[in-house]
């Protein structure tokens, strides 16, 4: 009998997409061979969506990181690969401040984790502005995680509201090893890289080696965005991170990074938000460049979309773009908005801005749209159901 990765790897079971977007939920079932696909949503039509991600140690719990409008932010939870949902009781919210101290208020979860699959029901959420919070009982309730969230030195790194991104500051990339339910990872845009090996009673910055932007300093975190970070499944002691100053890799025990974006064609630079890594092969990653010139358009570089990949740790890397626009597509993809199944050949996918959903089925190769006209794609994540 084979085991669970191996039929995945197989192509034996359908995929499921989760495709989170500015105005509602869709997800998307496709067939096991990844031909055929149906569309169920929209799901909270009208609420910002920013995270949907399928628990895979029950395959059936879904946790959404909603938006509702005037209402504020809260999670949805469904037990039942969204076909009911529930809202969560007490969503991430920061402790009440103490006399004379400001506050904080969460604006919306941006980010979900599952927790280690030896805690069935743990999960982790990243928020803007920048918090960390955790659940023990499947998302029904949230918790504030960790000294992080109210350390001075932490909340200084952070910087205000004002100091990050367009669409606020934010929490994101959290990482369980999956040996140790101890040991995280997270990012922070702005605030740079962290990780805790107790638990998150502690963290401390792993930020030596990335580049910040010209005339500030390099070792003050509070200078330092991470768009995205990875950690392959295939070998957990190698990370990759999509940074505002290029794409990098690290390699456990060392603490510094290696710039792997330099290796990247001079017309497209080494700009982008999303990163996704094979689920096989710790030599192969893949990213979606943007135009990242002095403006900043966040658009597909001179209109022509692509994506590359790296098969040996970035020492090079290749375009692909068989099958996408040859022109005339001023859309970029967001850090959350690409994913990777574990088929054999992987699959990968994204959703634009613009509201179009994209897949390969060979890794990359070869590309085709598979929706259009839906809201501006903030997230998508992939899982083959078993």
């Amino acid at each position: 009998m084979t085991s669970n990765i191996e039929d995945q790897a197989a192509g034996h079971h359908p995929t499921l997409l989760t495709v989170a977007t500015r105005k509602g939920l869709w997800l998307y079932h496709g067939d096991p061979a990844r031909k055929a696909w149906r569309a169920d949503g929209p799901h909270f039509l009208g609420h910002i969506i920013n995270h949907v991600v399928l628990d895979p140690r029950d395959g059936r719990t879904l946790l959404a990181a909603a938006k509702t409008g005037h209402l504020g932010p809260t999670i949805f939870r469904s037990t039942d690969l969204g076909q009911s949902w529930k809202e969560a009781a007490q969503p991430p919210a920061f402790a009440t401040a103490t006399d004379g101290q400001a506050g904080r208020a969460v604006d919306h979860t941006f980010w979900l984790t599952p927790g280690h699959a030896d805690e069935t029901d743990v999960w982790y959420a990243g928020t803007s502005p920048q918090g960390l919070f955790r659940s023990e009982d499947g998302g029904v309730t949230w918790t504030p995680f960790s000294c992080l969230n109210d350390d001075p030195v932490y909340c200084q790194w952070m910087g205000s509201v004002q100091d990050g991104t367009p669409d606020g500051p934010k929490l994101h990339s959290i990482i369980v090893d999956p040996r140790n339910a101890a040991h995280l990872y997270l990012a922070m845009s702005g605030g740079g890289v962290h990780e805790s090996e107790d638990r998150g009673q502690t963290f401390k910055p792993l930020i030596q080696g990335l580049d910040v932007v010209e005339g500030f300093d390099r070792s003050d975190a509070t200078f330092h965005d991470p768009h995205c970070m990875r950690q392959c499944a295939a070998n957990p002691d190698r990370l990759y991170q999509q940074n505002h100053c290029g794409i990098y890799r690290l390699d456990r025990p060392s603490d510094t990074w290696q710039n792997i974006g330099k290796n990247m064609p001079d017309a497209v630079g080494s700009i982008g938000f999303p990163l996704v890594v094979h689920p096989r092969d710790a030599d192969t990653a893949w990213v979606f460049p943007m135009d990242g010139t002095s403006v900043w358009p966040r658009t597909s570089p001179g209109g022509k979309p692509a994506v590359y990949v790296t098969r040996d740790g970035g020492g090079t890397w290749q375009r692909l773009d068989t099958g996408l626009p040859v022109s005339q597509a001023w859309w970029t993809v967001k850090r959350q908005a690409m994913a990777a199944d574990n088929h054999d050949p992987v699959g990968l996918y994204f959703g634009t801005t613009s509201g179009e959903l994209w897949m390969s089925r060979d890794e990359g190769r070869h590309w085709e749209c598979i929706a259009q006209h839906l809201p501006e794609i903030y997230a998508v994540e992939a899982a083959v159901l078993i």
